[in-house]
């Protein structure tokens, strides 16, 4: 009884292997991809060229072999995303918060809220987007880019084409701020009285969109610049679990709208173990090579999930879903930049 058992779920496994190792592949190669100069100096991570090749491949090779592999992604896409995103508090310490100060903590807070709102609100009611997708472009802008979007998708049940429209959105314009927020520095905010190097990177970190367009940026001003977007941005990713859980409230305020009517609030659990697993990394329990494989762990583990994403993707969806999307991601970038600027200059001239 027990040996048909075990046959029983080895047969059931194998069902995964031939997707679980496209995405992987997919993964790998990415990440390869990322650590190159070109890449790197862009700040094309893994993640986002993981979604950008999973859609080459998903356009072209993979709906022939999509019998074969359809199990395993999407396996990826909702198993293997939860958990990379519950390692991904392994990157984080509370001690990060008292590091950026209470401006930085501050700074950090209104931009979420106001960057979010301003997504919800426009998205739906200006230009008529549907809230799935207004939150998740809202989720990508005010938090952390891509993972965020990951994070946020199973907890309002966007569909694949929602979900790459809205990472395309931090692609685009997360990618035009490596570029402008050196110039920023160049040309205007060093000629400001009082502010300094590490306060400009504060507020690279607080208005960029994804973790490795904050390096790229700040490293292209100075390493206190760096060093202090990269804190600041940080400090942004751990506020994704809250985040989420109110996000849950609004998903249930919304039900009827959004096609995910129920009985009770799903809580995502997720979202409370990325946090305990970031106060459980605050005590450094663990040697810093273990955490640093994990780490690496957690990047395949994600790449593969926006792998999976990229592979569901039809080019199609995306030219359905028309400039509406793109042109609220300009709308909050130009927020990011500008109010998020001024934000900045209000709370440090009012702290300091």
């Amino acid at each position: 009884m027990a040996e048909l058992s075990l046959a029983k779920h080895s047969q059931s496994f194998k069902r995964f292997i031939p997707g679980l190792l496209l995405t992987a592949i997919i993964a790998f190669t990415t990440a390869w991809l990322g650590n190159q100069s070109i890449m790197s100096g862009l700040g094309l991570g893994a993640l986002t060229l993981a979604i950008i090749v999973g859609i080459a491949v998903g356009n072209t090779v993979y709906p022939s072999i999509h019998p074969y592999c359809d199990e395993g992604m999407q396996f990826a896409k909702q198993k293997l995303l939860r958990l990379g995103i519950i390692l991904y508090g392994f990157r984080l310490t509370f001690q990060q918060v008292m590091d950026v100060g209470v401006s930085g903590v501050m700074i950090d807070v209104i931009m979420l809220c106001s960057t979010f709102i301003i997504a919800s609100t426009l998205g739906y009611r200006l230009l008529g987007i549907d809230r799935k997708t207004a939150w998740l472009i809202g989720a990508g802008s005010s938090i952390c880019g891509a993972a965020a979007v990951l994070a946020a998708a199973p907890v309002v049940k966007a569909e694949s084409s929602k979900v790459s429209v809205a990472v395309a959105t931090v692609v685009i314009f997360g990618t035009l701020g490596i570029f402008l927020y050196p110039f920023i520095w160049r040309e205007f905010a060093h000629a400001l009285p009082g502010i300094s190097l590490t306060q400009f990177g504060i507020y690279t970190g607080s208005t960029m969109h994804e973790v490795a367009q904050v390096v790229a940026a700040g490293h292209a001003v100075s390493v206190d610049t760096e060093n202090a977007a990269v804190i600041a941005k940080m400090l942004r990713v751990m506020m994704l679990a809250p985040f989420l859980l109110v996000l849950g409230v609004m998903v249930n305020r919304y039900a009827g709208e959004v096609g995910t009517r129920q009985k009770r609030i799903t809580f995502p659990w997720f979202a409370l173990i990325f946090m305990l697993v970031a106060l459980f990394n605050s005590f450094h329990f663990l040697p810093p090579a273990i955490v640093s494989g994990i780490n690496i762990l957690d990047n395949v583990l994600l790449a593969m999930a926006m792998a999976a994403l990229g592979l569901s993707t039809r080019i199609s969806q995306l030219k359905n879903a028309g400039l509406r999307p793109f042109l609220l991601g300009l709308i909050l970038f130009i927020w990011l930049v500008v109010g998020g600027g001024m934000i900045n200059l209000l709370i440090h001239h009012w702290l300091g």
